[in-house]
């Protein structure tokens, strides 16, 4: 399976905990400029994912609320 197909299957919660983790290594320091790099990169993608999470829920909750007004 491509990194690309498990990271569309990974949670909301999921995808916060690890880019949790990659905030905490990087503000520890102590990585090299190249590992670093590739933790932005990793956490760049999971906050993308848990972007489209979110907006997703309120995608949801939009329109649930749009069927009781209506």
């Amino acid at each position: 399976m491509t990194d690309t197909k498990k990271d569309e299957q990974l949670s909301y919660e999921q995808a916060r905990a690890e880019l949790a983790s990659v905030v905490e290594r990087l503000e520890a320091g102590g990585t090299s400029l190249e590992e670093s790099l590739a933790l932005w990169e990793r956490g760049e993608q999971l906050a993308g994912i848990c972007q489209r999470w979110l907006d997703g829920a309120r995608a949801r909750m939009d329109a649930a609320r749009q069927r009781a007004e209506d």
